[in-house]
């Protein structure tokens, strides 16, 4: 579907010499001289690579038109692929991991995925903003911290390291923000 370049929003994916890519950034500029144009930062969904380009306000792009479903996370089949499920038809399908990238750590089974297809093929996979997680070792608290916030290390069920207050403990249930890593709260069980 062709688009006009000042529609062009971050998460878009377009074509671009064949390939597909989602957009990172865009910054319309108006020189003093000249006609206006479209500043767009975009990222390979292929290989990662990044590239600016420069459009002017006149050009149209090719949006791709891609297919979403959620998926399930069922688990890691080996090291470079995970199965899921899709949760209207229940079909169990392999897809790269790599798709996942470095997020892949916070992969917990029955995790809701959201995964893009384009031409019956995965392009993107989403994960939630959040994840619970349970808390396997972590120091005990002092007495006398609890005056000011202060946190502690903790590791998670998943071999991830994060900084939590003083009063979680082992056995806790957190939740954790998958993007940055960081604590957000715990569960209440």
């Amino acid at each position: 579907m062709k688009i006009d370049v000042n529609s062009i929003r971050v998460g878009d994916i377009i074509e671009h010499q064949d390939k597909l890519f989602v957009v990172l950034k865009t910054m319309h500029t108006q020189p003093g001289k000249g006609g206006a144009y479209m500043q767009v930062e975009m990222k390979d969904i292929a290989n990662g690579i990044k590239i600016n380009i420069r459009y002017r306000s006149s050009e149209v792009v090719e949006k791709a038109f891609l297919e979403q479903t959620e998926c399930q996370f069922l688990y890691e089949e080996n090291s470079d692929s995970i199965v899921v499920m899709d949760n209207a038809t229940y079909d169990q399908f392999n897809i790269n991991k790599a798709l996942v990238g470095d997020k892949s750590q916070f992969l917990k089974e029955g995790l809701i995925l959201r995964i893009q297809f384009y031409n019956d093929a995965p392009v993107l996979v989403t994960l939630p903003e959040t994840v619970n997680l349970v808390v396997c070792g972590c120091e005990s608290a002092v007495k006398g911290q609890t005056a000011a916030s202060s946190y502690k290390p903790a590791i998670l069920e998943n071999g991830v390291r994060v900084m939590v207050p003083a009063f979680i403990e082992i056995d806790d249930v957190i939740v954790v923000k998958i993007d940055s890593g960081e604590y957000v709260s715990r569960v209440n069980t």
